[in-house]
């Protein structure tokens, strides 16, 4: 005898599952960056992920970008990445999945010394074995 599922109930709903694609394979593939223990000493309990393009403009620095434009190292922009992370949550009082905070950050353009003001997004969501996880991302991804 046959006990329907939930699961059975969905896939008779939608049909079979076409395509997934993993966080573990997103991490593989460099689309998102494990932001690894930085994020614990940041006060993160659970595992937090940032998207390429948001490790691209918010946190990448090379020697060459010093020399380029002004001083600034790899570990000091991920650590402001995840402090102003961290420090929305707490000031956060809506709740809910997502939420919206401030950065200033110097572009990594070849140019510009001064920090500007981006907006990143901060979303939790279930990893691949339904645990949560944290993923940051710029204000426009999805």
């Amino acid at each position: 005898m046959h006990h329907s599922t939930k699961t059975d109930s969905v896939t008779e709903l939608f049909g079979e599952v076409v395509s997934s694609y993993s966080r573990a394979r997103a991490l593989e593939d460099g689309v998102l960056v494990d932001a690894g223990a930085m994020a614990q000493e940041a006060g993160f309990k659970w595992p937090v992920a940032i998207t390429s393009a948001a490790w691209s403009d918010c946190v990448a620095w090379t020697h060459a970008d010093s020399e380029r434009q002004v001083h600034q190292d790899q570990s000091g922009r991920l650590w402001d990445v995840l402090f102003m992370a961290q420090h929305a949550i707490r000031a956060n009082r809506s709740g809910g999945d997502r939420l919206n905070y401030q950065l200033w950050r110097v572009p990594r353009d070849g140019k510009s010394t001064e920090a500007r003001v981006t907006t990143l997004k901060l979303v939790v969501g279930p990893g691949d074995h339904g645990e949560p996880v944290i993923a940051i991302l710029l204000s426009d991804e999805d």
